[in-house]
């Protein structure tokens, strides 16, 4: 929860199944690609466009750190890629570390892949948020945002905006998210993963993207936001269809987006009529009490939260538990620390996961304001400039063994958050979330073991997050456990 609720990496929702019981059939993922635009293509592409001389920084095919002239670059965002993009990213770091390319959408990006570059570039104030930067406003309308949200006014949130509006807005809405706060919410987040896990816990087997990490950070965040139960499911759809496989082009996204929008103008005058300990309530009165929050701000930053405060939860569970399903040794390190009660393992494990193989693959869109020069690139005022996170945080000029899962590491100052003024808002409360999920889950089913061969899992092919489509899992079912209630409200 770049990450935060608020600041998180979202311009471009990856797909991912909706949270449906299991006699809902239709609303079970599928293996039917994603279709949106500045995702991978349907069928692995055929633009060579990454191997071209016009992909390549100015001068040509560039020496690398080794002083040795490469061959051409790898292809970018094929389904090869996605599936496991960490040779490309080294190819790129060693050889071509600021990278222009031509995303799947057509629009040009520069990408940035070695970890001081990376860092440098995610506190550069010349770097905008703001896509009024884009120096191809018109080429790009509607490629480098969240489907529909120009239209549906809810553009004026964290992920698009600088200072001082940025300072203005995140230091309301960072009451929320202060140390104290997300400690009084870790019994509801404790209660929802043991029901969550309730569910399936005698079955013997699970998806647990679908059963497991996909609701959890849903129902969490509507509680924060001040959701009424009976109305999370709606979002629950909503979050759905942005993240489902095979939704369709970006207008799947932008109509549940245009009702998200609809239902929020209600609720924040339900709020104003009858506020609460929330969230929103919480923004209505300081829009009230003179901070200048206009309704439509208020709408966006809610929306933002929602839309950025559960999917990188989804992907860190999910790819959390991949790999310590792949690595035995340091799963079997982390359940014993678990057992024992022995919780520094498991704090400096979340770091590593979010570094090793971490929710957030790009941080979103930056914008060049002025000409610039970075990692020895030249890179003109109007450029999209791509932050490539999962690549500088296997970095080997910062990292140790940066291609060794080491639950125990220690110097971990990973860019799985981000860096800088949009640092993830949200971080405390997902690490909460991911701990949580994770320790429960080896407590409760200590055989836990992956039901298919990691090579026949799918990826999802978003260009900002990284996750799985499905992880199907196996273990001996809970004995001696009362039977569960379902979840009809949580």
């Amino acid at each position: 929860m770049n990450h935060s609720p608020a600041d998180r990496p979202t311009d471009q929702p990856a797909e991912q199944p909706t949270d449906r019981p299991a006699d809902r059939p239709t609303d079970q993922p599928t293996d039917r690609p994603a279709e949106q635009p500045t995702d991978l293509p349907a069928a692995p592409s055929t633009d060579e466009s990454a191997d071209e001389p016009a992909d390549q920084p100015a001068g040509g095919c560039p020496v690398g750190r080794s002083g040795v002239r490469p061959a051409a670059a790898p292809e970018l965002f094929t389904w090869e890629f996605a599936t496991d993009p960490y040779p490309a990213y080294a190819w790129l770091r060693e050889h071509s570390p600021v990278h222009r390319t031509a995303l799947p959408s057509g629009v040009e990006a520069w990408l940035v892949t070695r970890y001081a570059d990376a860092r440098q570039a995610l506190a550069d104030t010349r770097l905008s948020k703001n896509p009024a930067h884009h120096a191809e406003p018109a080429h790009a309308k509607g490629k480098t945002g969240i489907p529909g949200e120009r239209k549906a006014e809810l553009m004026t949130h964290l992920l698009n905006i600088d200072p001082p509006d940025h300072t203005r807005l995140r230091r309301l809405v960072s009451k929320a998210f202060t140390p104290r706060r997300v400690a009084e919410f870790a019994p509801r987040v404790q209660e929802l993963t043991d029901r969550l896990i309730d569910r399936f816990a005698e079955e013997g087997k699970a998806d647990l993207i679908h059963d497991f990490a996909f609701p959890l950070p849903i129902y969490a965040i509507c509680d924060l936001l001040g959701v009424p139960p009976e109305d999370q499911d709606d979002f629950r759809d909503w979050a759905g269809m942005m993240i489902r496989h095979g939704g369709g082009p970006r207008g799947g996204v932008a109509r549940s987006v245009k009702k998200m929008r609809g239902y929020l103008a209600e609720l924040i005058h339900r709020k104003r009529e009858n506020p609460g300990e929330d969230l929103i309530s919480g923004l209505i009165r300081a829009s009230d009490h003179g901070e200048h929050l206009t309704e439509n701000e208020a709408a966006a930053m809610a929306f933002i939260l929602l839309f950025a405060g559960f999917e990188t939860t989804v992907n860190l569970i999910g790819n959390g538990v991949h790999s310590l399903l792949r690595d035995p040794e340091q799963r079997a390190l982390l359940q014993h620390s678990i057992e024992t009660e022995e919780g520094g393992l498991l704090e400096t494990g979340i770091e590593e996961l979010l570094r090793y193989d971490g929710p957030v693959e790009l941080a979103t869109w930056r914008f060049a304001t002025e000409p610039l020069t970075l990692g020895g690139q030249d890179i003109a005022a109007g450029d999209p400039v791509l932050v490539v996170l999962a690549a500088a945080d296997r970095d080997p000029e910062r990292f140790t063994d940066p291609d060794t899962l080491d639950l125990a590491r220690r110097d971990n100052q990973h860019l799985g958050y981000g860096h800088g003024i949009h640092y993830c808002l949200g971080a405390p409360l997902a690490r909460l979330e991911g701990r949580t999920a994770l320790a429960t889950l080896l407590r409760r089913l200590p055989d836990l073991r992956l039901a298919v061969e990691s090579g026949d899992l799918r990826w999802r092919g978003g260009l900002i997050m990284r996750g799985l489509r499905t992880l199907p899992v196996e273990f001996t079912p809970e004995s001696g456990r009362a039977g569960s209630d379902t979840l009809s409200t949580l």
